[in-house]
């Protein structure tokens, strides 16, 4: 019979039990996050009134990461402390605390394993929150650039908004000619035919645009702007140049509305992606730090089992 070894010459660490079930760990945590994965995708649906919701899908995201972390922990660790070698003389405080310790081990190399394989997803999270900032700070240029603010393009944005850019509604609203007034005699009609047989736009709608878009921009339409616009609607549209300065005033203010809730709505999605960033990533340390724990735990079971 093989003697037993002196105390203070075994080792405290069998890295041998650690590197085993931190590979056991990081196979099983893969294993049922990629099984999560297709669960998710299965249940989300792109029609509305079809599919899990945005809460339940988060809900269930938090639930399933939490038991991965657990079984995959767990099991990680109970290997770890029933594959260790015996510690011959070794008080019992000491082989409690070496098992933890070895639980514990085995669930950081797993951890690390893991974060380096899906380091993208866990990546995604920290960087949400980040981009949500720089989306807020950044959301008015962002939505202004959307709108369709090219005075530097004006000349390409022509035919855009002719074809129906985003400033085309408005300036159509402009020069609308309602039909129980009569247009002016001298006023050139809306589109003239050209020899292609195509209606080609008014060159005071391109002008117009410029001068609406680069207001909408500043925030300020000047009144030298109002007047002049406000002759080329009463010239195409036969109204007075009191009424064609007023739908010139309303119009801009409509563009400004619609400016506005276009801000609004990104920075309120921003603000979502934020906190919905900042709630994943502390969900993600409570089942880390969880999952840390019941790796010790199970790795002073596994070790009391061992030493059975």
């Amino acid at each position: 019979m093989k003697a037993a070894e002196p105390v203070g010459t075994a080792s405290a660490v069998s890295w041998g039990a650690i590197l085993a079930g931190a590979a056991a760990a990081a196979a099983l945590s893969m294993i049922l996050l990629i099984l999560g994965l297709g669960l998710g995708l299965s249940s989300v649906s792109p029609w509305s009134q079809s599919g899990i919701g945005a809460a339940a899908l988060g809900f269930s995201t938090i639930v399933w990461v939490t038991v991965t972390q657990l079984l995959a922990s767990g099991m990680g660790g109970y290997l770890a402390g029933r594959l260790r070698s015996r510690w011959a003389g070794v008080h019992t405080d000491e082989v409690y605390f070496r098992d933890t310790a070895h639980g514990f081990l085995s669930w950081a190399i797993a951890s690390l394993v893991t974060a380096a394989v899906i380091g993208s997803a866990i990546g995604s999270i920290v960087g949400s929150g980040v981009q949500a900032g720089a989306s807020i700070a950044g959301g008015a240029a962002a939505t202004v650039a959307t709108a369709g603010v090219g005075a530097a393009a004006a000349g390409a944005k022509e035919t855009a908004d002719a074809n129906g850019g985003p400033s085309a509604y408005f300036i159509d609203s402009l020069f609308r000619r309602d039909m129980s007034t009569p247009a002016a005699a001298s006023a050139p009609a809306a589109g003239a035919a050209t020899e292609a047989g195509y209606s080609a736009p008014a060159p005071s709608t391109a002008e117009v645009s410029r001068i609406l878009m680069r207001s909408v921009a500043t925030g300020v339409l000047p009144p030298e702007d109002v007047r002049y616009v406000g002759q080329l609607v009463a010239q195409r549209t036969g109204l007075s140049q009191a009424d064609a300065e007023k739908r010139v005033a309303d119009t801009y203010a409509r563009m400004q509305a619609q400016l506005k809730e276009a801000q609004d709505k990104a920075k309120e999605a921003a603000d979502k992606a934020r906190k919905a960033s900042t709630y994943g990533a502390l969900w993600l340390f409570v089942s880390l730090l969880a999952g840390a724990f019941f790796a010790s735990f199970m790795a002073t079971f596994g070790g009391r089992q061992r030493d059975l």
